[in-house]
């Protein structure tokens, strides 16, 4: 399966976040390229454990199951999966150049990954294996949701 910590992996994504630009166009969902590339940061920053969020109540009831469903196989996320209001994302316009080299930067930053594990919002407490197969979905999903 797929993992962030892999070098090709990241090669690829990095190629395919190279790719967006203003003009880039949402294929589903309500957020522009300016949005889903901050959401993104947003994402990788608590997988490499430089923020961290307490787990919703819901999550506590359905996040480990829900985990497994997600990284049992290779398919992609679902289209419009629902997230935390905190990576919901106000600003609708920016430096996107500048947000890509961030972005870049984050994903490059999982080749020396050392935390053992964290706590997602709604999965709960992660180990290093599920961290790099879900952190690789996460920014999958939403470079297919602008065609790149």
């Amino acid at each position: 399966m797929k993992t962030v910590f892999d070098e090709a992996t990241r090669d690829g994504l990095i190629a395919r976040i190279e790719t967006l630009n203003e003009d880039s166009q949402a294929l589903w969902g309500k957020m522009n390229v300016y949005q889903m590339v901050m959401h993104c940061i947003k994402g990788d920053s608590t997988y490499l454990a430089q923020k961290s969020y307490k787990q919703i109540f819901i999550g506590k009831l359905f996040g480990k199951t829900a985990l497994k469903q997600l990284l049992k196989d290779e398919a992609p996320m679902r289209r419009n999966s629902p997230t935390s209001p905190d990576f919901i994302i106000e600003e609708t316009t920016g430096d996107l150049q500048a947000l890509k080299k961030q972005w870049i930067d984050l994903v490059n930053g999982y080749e020396h990954y050392q935390t053992p594990s964290i706590t997602h919002f709604f999965f709960g407490k992660m180990t290093r294996e599920q961290i790099g197969r879900l952190a690789y979905k996460h920014i999958d999903h939403h470079l297919r949701q602008f065609g790149a």
